[in-house]
Formats: structure tokens, sequence, C-alpha cells
């Protein structure tokens, strides 16, 4: 496993980390295979952790509080998420801030997280979502500092709407915002046009999230694919979003180097950026672990490759299915 500064923070972070949604609530989502999947990360070297409060009602949360007390040794980073208050993904631009964040809100649930995981301090509070507009908006900002006060907090980042990076710039003028979190796979790529060169200015750390797209960056998605009833997927893969998603990735294959998996190469692109500190992609089974940790120890891929992949750039605008 390989390791890349935190931005300003300074932590040590593994570059593949350990994106915990899908251990909150998706179907199949099972603890014990959950446990496995986390204590064999752990083993192999991962140490940084993203779950969120609304992933299961503190369900994952409360996974992870036990893998760190099954690891009272090693140093595990924690990063979890506030849920807006008026519980809407994504947020929208004419929302206020003290409809979303209000200072009271901002505590309650970081006290929740908290006793969920079973720790004194979390390393990473996060909005789980955002608007820009709410830039200059103090509530927020005397909330995390007086969290921090009190050593609930270490530090703080935002999460950035889907196909909306740039909805969080001036945020991270204010200089109260230590990491940005962020889709960045081989199809979204508009964050390298003016997000990361901010962060690189500001020295903030980038977490890189949904490098598989949901799912179709894996190359097993059909247009018959379906999930099991209650799955978040089936309201995000709707036809429109299915049938374009398969077609991209049917491109995609044509250009899979012999002997690497699709998974392999969508990991390996984002490794290529030095600027992202580590990527969370998903890992409810041990054989996922073990395949994405892997890619830490042999992230290369070719200039050639890695300009044709540019080329498969696929910028969406948010839609009412886009969450």
């Amino acid at each position: 496993m390989n390791y890349r500064r935190f931005g300003r923070t300074g932590w040590k972070v593994s570059d593949i980390g350990y994106g915990m949604w899908g251990m909150g609530g998706w179907s199949e989502s099972d603890d014990a295979q959950s446990d496995k999947s986390l204590d064999l990360a752990v083993e192999l070297g991962c140490n940084f952790f993203d779950t969120a409060h609304d992933y299961g009602d503190g369900r994952s949360e409360r996974i992870l509080g036990r893998l760190t007390k099954r690891h009272p040794n090693k140093k595990l980073y924690i990063a979890s998420k506030i849920p807006p208050l008026n519980k809407t993904w994504p947020s929208r631009p004419e929302f206020k801030a003290k409809d979303v964040f209000p200072a009271k809100h901002i505590i309650e649930y970081t006290e929740k997280s908290l006793k969920n995981l079973g720790v004194e301090t979390i390393d990473l509070m996060q909005f789980h979502v955002w608007e820009d507009g709410w830039a200059d908006v103090d509530e927020w900002k005397e909330a995390v500092e007086m969290l921090k006060k009190q050593g609930k907090i270490q530090h703080m980042g935002v999460s950035v709407n889907r196909w909306e990076p740039d909805n969080c710039l001036n945020t991270l003028k204010t200089g109260f915002i230590d990491s940005v979190q962020v889709i960045y796979n081989i199809f979204d790529q508009a964050p390298e046009d003016n997000l990361f060169p901010l962060c690189n200015e500001l020295d903030i750390a980038i977490i890189a999230r949904v490098p598989f797209d949901e799912g179709t960056l894996t190359g097993t998605l059909t247009k018959d694919t379906k999930w099991p009833e209650g799955d978040w997927r089936n309201t995000y893969f709707v036809p429109e979003n299915l049938n374009s998603s398969v077609d991209h990735a049917e491109e995609l294959k044509k250009v899979l180097p012999e002997g690497m998996t699709m998974p392999e190469m969508a990991l390996k692109f984002i490794l290529q950026n030095d600027q992202v500190s580590t990527i969370i992609p998903g890992m409810r089974k041990e054989n996922h672990v073990k395949s994405n940790i892997a890619v830490s120890d042999n992230a290369t891929l070719s200039k050639e490759l890695m300009e044709t992949l540019r080329e498969h750039r696929w910028d969406r605008q948010p839609t009412s299915w886009s969450q």
C-alpha cells in the first residue's frame, strides 16, 4: 500500500481508502461480511475509512466503530458526514444554509456520530451536501470552530454534489475547509478544470469518490441489469441513465489492455493524479478488498493509454434522478 499526504493536515493516508456507504443500507448488506472485509483492508494497509450518519441511520458508523476497537494499536483515520437537516440530496441553489446546516443541527449530528463510532474525536467531519452560496454564512463556521475547540472534530470537509465540482470554490477560500470529496473518475474529469488547481493552491486534500461510476466502470452492467426492490441504484439507473452508461462502458472496453480489468484501469486512472489524496471505493466483499488494494502497488498506466482515456470524458448535468 502506498500513502499520500492528506493536504495541510499532514496525515499520511492510504491512497486506496474505504467507502462504507454500501455497508449501511444497500441491498445484500451483511455486517459479518463487512467486518471481515474491513479487517482484511486494515491488514493490507488501508487506514482511511469514509462513512456517514445517514448510511443506514448510523449502521455504517457503528460498523466502523467496531473496527477501530478491534485494531486499537493502529491509527485508522475516521471520516464521517453530517446529513442535511432537510434530508434532501443533492442540495439546491435556492436552499438556505439555516435550513440545511444550522449550528444546532451540526452539533447534534456530530454528537450522534461520536456515539455511533464510540470515539471522543472524529478525524474528519464533512458536510454531506453543499452550496457555494453558503460560503459567507457565519453560523456553520462558528459551529465548526466550537467543535474543534472542544476536541470533538479535528478537521472539516465538504462533499460536493454530483456533477457540480465547482460548487464549493468560494467555500474553500474561507480557510474553514481542509478537504473536499468529489466524484472523479474516467468519465467525470471535470474536477481537474477548476477544483483541483484551487485545492493545490490552498493545500486542501482531495477525496475521490465514486471511482467506478456507481458500477458502470466495473464493466459488469448491462441494459437489463436489475437490483432488489428498495436498492438505491434502481432510482439512479433509470433507463435513460442505464442505457447511456452501458454504451459508454462498452466503448471503454475497446481500449482495455489485455490482462487488465475495468475496475483496475478505473483506479489506476485516478491514481495517476498525484493531487488525489485517497480514493474511496465501496468494498463489501473480501475479494473486492484484495483486488482494489492491489492496484496501489502497481498503479502505472502508459502515457498513450492515459491520453486515450481522457477522450472518454463525459460531462453531465444534475438531473432529477442523479441525486
